[in-house]
């Protein structure tokens, strides 16, 4: 049996990436799954890719009118809603003192905001549907701080902390809440941060144990365990996949 077979999941930034991957890995293990971006062409191609197992819904995860929009299609399209993962970030690099308001507000509105939207938009129906499992998508940056990111660092800090929250607060229902923490992931959003440039890694990859960035993949297979009913006992938990990021502290040369 399919380690997601029966199970119903709402992946945000789901279009391409980190999301993408993940929504493959959930449809090859049996899930149904709805695919929530703003990138509504390469939503309904993924969408096109995978047939009957998934369909794509336009979510601006800042807006409370599209996450009542998107778990009501949900439930529409596959009777029920077991599995949210709050995948969709943006990242912002700036100095401290060079920081916008503007800037900082728009990285906590999606990273943060649009988690804490969609954990209570899913309490409901994963209630009626006699549990489920939250799986936030934080970052090592919500373990330990980055220069040039104090935006996206306070917003994965925040994450991990409302992950805690929920799961003390929604395990009476059959919940599970927990956080995953990537390290450096080779996806299209650190280019695009940086203005589409090509990004060198190979300074930080230097400094990792496994000598590597991330996989996609390799995150999304973190998420299925989480997702699955082989994590039954974890709730309010960190889970982090890094290559060994977090391993070592700031004396190391």
């Amino acid at each position: 049996m399919a380690r997601l077979e029966d199970k119903v999941a709402l992946i945000t930034g789901a279009a391409r990436g980190q999301g993408a991957a993940a929504v493959r890995r959930f449809v090859a293990e049996g899930a149904r799954v709805v695919i929530a971006d703003i990138e509504d062409e390469a939503g309904k191609a993924l969408a096109d890719e995978l047939g009957d197992a998934a369909v794509y819904q336009h979510l601006d995860v800042t807006e409370e009118d599209g996450w009542a929009a998107a778990v009501a299609a949900t439930v529409q399209a596959f009777g029920k809603l077991n599995v949210l993962v709050n995948n969709a970030g943006i990242l912002h690099f700036s100095a401290l003192e060079q920081t916008a308001l503007a800037d900082y507000e728009r990285v906590i509105k999606v990273n943060q905001i649009g988690a804490f939207l969609g954990m209570r938009s899913v309490v409901e129906p994963m209630s009626l549907a006699g549990g489920g499992s939250i799986v936030n998508v934080s970052s090592v940056e919500g373990l330990a701080g980055m220069p040039f990111l104090v935006a996206y660092t306070a917003s994965k800090f925040a994450i991990r902390g409302m992950t805690k929250v929920a799961a003390l607060e929604l395990g009476a229902k059959g919940i599970r809440v927990n956080s995953v923490h990537p390290g450096m992931i080779d996806t299209k959003m650190i280019s695009d941060a940086v203005g589409g440039a090509e990004v060198d890694f190979s300074p930080i990859t230097k400094r990792l144990p496994l000598g590597r960035v991330g996989k996609p993949e390799e995150i999304a297979g973190v998420v299925v365990f989480l997702a699955s009913d082989d994590s039954s006992y974890c709730t309010g938990a960190e889970f982090t996949a890094d290559g060994g990021a977090t391993a070592t502290h700031a004396l190391k040369v």
